[in-house]
């Protein structure tokens, strides 16, 4: 077992500094000025803020020719310096652990697959401590070190806790991931949910950046959702905001894995879908890839399938929006390999459900490979290195 490395301490040690760090990661290259306007701070707070983050590296000013002189308050606009600091990301799937190694602004460096032969959270932790092992030995290579771990996985996530209380896909309950994981790395280690942490880069990194209001959704292997609300990612009371996945839109639908009949996960996964067209068809589907064949190749019970999964998944941000009024949502994930078949089912749904005006929310699709979603799990692990997980974000 590994003992704790030690990290330094981020800079940033009062709510309004982490802030400006965030925003300037964020939204970045910005003056002081600018800063200022954004974050809702005096002039005199930033200054403050930016001074020892400047002075630890972590800022540095961008040169601005564009600008003409200013006497007193430097008018160069600040940026986060990338390569002040590594994170790694870890995503574990039913059949891989994918580790990215990304940098202080979240852009991966290195990337690394391993097949996944054994779910038990031992042999797990195994696989994650040996691609932690290998990333640390290349960060070596760069002069930096690594500053953090964070790991990703599906279901019921309690991030306070660093406890994965159930993961229908790993089959884990109950299981203290972030403090054996940490134990077996030697590296501060966060655990979320995958789709939460996916939703923390689309918030700094992606389609999310500068909203205070958005909606992640994954559609593949399961039916998730992220929400921002106010700026800051939603975990709920209880941890599980935002499960999409089993809102029960049909109660004499098909049987879904939590209990429950009719949830949109039942009806609108990928492994809901082969299961109809097996039962419809008599086809014996390896899976999703099959599944699609069959759909793209023109068959009516494939191609039925397809469309009420989009009507499903519709109906569904349809609900999220009439509850939350986000001001965008993103529909990302694996599934996306299939939207020709129920892109518009998707929008007639939707269209359908949104309340009034609700169904002016911007809806657009962001297909991202799963290395994204390793890399949404080194997004986590910064966001608790610099402690805005502790704070309520403004923008």
């Amino acid at each position: 077992m590994s003992t704790t490395d030690q990290v330094e301490a981020f800079p940033a040690a009062t709510p309004a500094a982490s802030l400006v760090f965030t925003t300037v990661l964020s939204q970045g290259p910005l003056s002081r000025v600018e800063l200022s306007r954004r974050t809702g701070l005096s002039s005199a707070a930033v200054t403050k803020a930016v001074r020892p983050l400047m002075a630890a590296g972590y800022f540095v000013e961008a040169a601005d020719d564009s600008a003409p002189p200013a006497v007193g308050r430097p008018a160069n606009p600040v940026r986060v310096d990338g390569g002040r600091a590594l994170f790694i990301g870890v995503k574990v799937t039913a059949d891989e652990v994918i580790a990215v190694l990304a940098d202080l602004c979240c852009r991966i460096r290195l990337a690394r697959h391993v097949p996944l032969t054994d779910r038990e959270p031992g042999a797990v932790i195994a696989v994650i401590a040996e691609l932690t092992a290998e990333l640390k030995t290349e960060a070596e290579g760069f002069g930096v070190q690594v500053q953090g771990l964070a790991v990703a996985v599906s279901g019921d996530v309690d991030r306070a806790a660093g406890a994965v209380r159930y993961s229908p896909f790993l089959d884990w309950r109950d299981i203290a991931l972030a403090e054996l994981t940490e134990a077996a790395t030697g590296l501060p280690t966060t655990v979320d949910n995958d789709v939460r942490a996916l939703t923390v880069a689309e918030q700094w990194f992606g389609a999310g950046v500068g909203l205070s209001n958005f909606a992640l959704v994954t559609v593949g292997a399961g039916i998730g959702c992220g929400l921002v609300v106010n700026g800051s990612v939603v975990a709920g009371a209880h941890g599980v905001a935002g499960e999409i996945g089993h809102l029960s839109i049909d109660p004499r639908g098909p049987l879904c894995h939590c209990g429950n009949h009719g949830c949109v996960e039942a009806i609108a996964s990928d492994s809901a879908i082969v299961r109809r067209i097996r039962r419809d068809t008599g086809e014996p589907l390896a899976g999703p890839a099959q599944a699609l064949e069959l759909a793209h190749g023109g068959s009516p019970v494939a191609r039925e399938a397809y469309a009420d999964a989009g009507a499903a998944i519709g109906r569904a941000i349809g609900s999220v929006v009439n509850l939350l009024g986000p001001e965008r949502v993103i529909i990302s994930g694996e599934g996306l390999a299939a939207y020709d078949l129920f892109a518009a089912q998707i929008k007639e749904a939707f269209s359908a459900t949104a309340f009034s005006t609700a169904d002016q929310c911007d809806v657009v699709t962001r297909p991202l490979p799963f290395e994204e979603w390793a890399r949404g799990a080194a997004a986590t692990a910064i966001q608790t290195f610099i402690g805005s997980d502790t704070i309520q974000e403004k923008r």
